[in-house]
Order: C-alpha cells, then structure tokens, then sequence
C-alpha cells in the first residue's frame, strides 16, 4: 500500500475539500517544501463564511484556477469575501483528446476505456499543455504571489498532474510524489452532479489512478530524458530557482 505522508497538510473546510499545504514534503539535499507557501485543492465554488475566514487565515494572495472557461462560469470560485486573493485563470480542458460525454453515454463502454482515456488527458496535460503550467510555476517565482492555491474541479487530474510535476522539480522523492497524488482518494468529498447518472464502469472517474502518474513521468522521461530536462527545454524553468524559492 501507497505510504500517506503523516504530515498536518490537509485543511479542513465546510463547502470544498482536498485542500492541502504542500509545506512538510521531502526535497531536494534533505531539505523539505516549505509550510504556507503552495497549496492544492478542488473547487473553491462552494466556500461558506467560514471557510472565506479560514483561507483569509493562510494569507493567500494568488488562486490559480485550472478548470475550462465553462466550468468557471457555472460554478465561479467564492473568493470575494478573502481579502488580497487574486483570482488567476489557467484554463484547461478536462478531457483533452477524448470524447467523455460520448463515453459515458456509450452502454457498454468498459472501465478499462475510461481509465485509457484519463491516460491520454494526463500525458497531454504533460506534454502538450507546457505553456499553462509553466505559467503556475512562473508565478510562484513571484514572491508577490504567494502564498498560491491552485486547483481545478476535483483537484485530483489536472490539479494531481501541477502537483506532481512541481514536487518532482523540487526533488521530492517518487513514492512520496504518487503518495500525495492518491490522497485525493481519502480527502475529496465529491459532490452529486458528477455521479448523478454515472454508469458503474464510469466511477473509475472519480479516482486517482497510481498508474497514470507513473505513465506520466515514463511518458516525460521517453521525450526529455528526465525531468530537468523536461522543465528547461519543456517548460523553459529553471528547477534551481523552484527549490530557491520553495524550499526551506
């Protein structure tokens, strides 16, 4: 069984879930990611007062919201109310390179499909999305900008994959990388629109696959050679200048 880093990481709130602090995690040289400064999280669309006073309290200055154009606008984020928090739109697409809706509406499609098609959207986020995350990592260059939260939807792909790729720049080690990655199986609540009419082979949809991150680091690995290479030819960003501002 994956290791659960025993770290205070993970924030509780009333109306979102999967919020943790990245602070704590092992790094390059024996160092560790430090506290207060970088934060992952599903949909902030549902924030209560409390849950406004409580982010107020981590001091974040930049939200960094995955989630495509039409996402944002059914269910904007409620960050009004926390003051110095600036909204930043990152849009990707949930699915890119795959049909979902046809998918889930096709009555025999197996959950083999399904988990080959999240397959193909984290080696596009990887691969073909570089432009959007290297704009995340750019800022949080930025001193001005952190404390950042970034996240999409469920915080789980598009969210798991910034993740993963920003600890793996800092040198954390891999086991530790896909540990944080499948937390989202014990930290995000969900919420009823995406099961609502889900067909069974569908609810591999609702998980963190370890899989698919390792196949996104051999997929990194076959086109760069490693991620070093992949953040400064990829991504154009120094992993050095990652740690000098990340890590304790």
């Amino acid at each position: 069984m994956d290791h659960v880093p025993a770290l205070p990481r993970r924030i509780a709130l009333e109306g979102a879930s999967n919020l943790r602090d990245l602070g704590g995690l092992p790094a390059a040289d024996g160092r560790r990611v430090r506290s207060g400064v970088v934060f992952r999280s599903a949909s902030l669309a549902r924030l209560t007062a409390a849950d406004c006073a409580t982010l107020a309290g981590l001091g974040l200055r930049t939200e960094v919201d995955f989630r495509a154009a039409d996402e944002q606008a059914r269910r904007p984020s409620r960050i009004a109310d926390i003051p110095g928090l600036e909204h930043v739109a990152l849009p990707l697409d949930p699915a890119p390179g795959f049909d979902l809706g046809g998918l889930i509406a096709a009555p025999d499609t197996p959950p083999e499909r399904f988990l080959e098609a999240m397959r193909a959207a984290y080696l596009a986020y990887a691969l073909e999305c570089t432009a959007t995350y290297a704009r995340l990592f750019r800022l949080l260059l930025e001193p001005a900008r952190r404390p950042l939260l970034f996240h999409c939807t469920a915080g789980k792909d598009r969210t798991g994959v910034a993740a993963a790729l920003l600890l793996a720049a800092l040198g954390t080690p891999r086991e530790t990388i896909r540990a944080d990655y499948l937390l989202t199986n014990h930290d995000w609540r969900g919420e009823p629109e995406f099961s609502v009419g889900l067909p069974p082979a569908a609810r591999v949809l609702l998980e963190a696959h370890a899989p698919l991150i390792d196949a996104t680091f051999a997929a990194i690995a076959a086109a760069h050679g490693d991620v070093a290479t992949y953040f400064h030819t990829g991504l154009g960003i120094d992993p050095a200048a990652l740690r000098a501002a990340l890590l304790e």
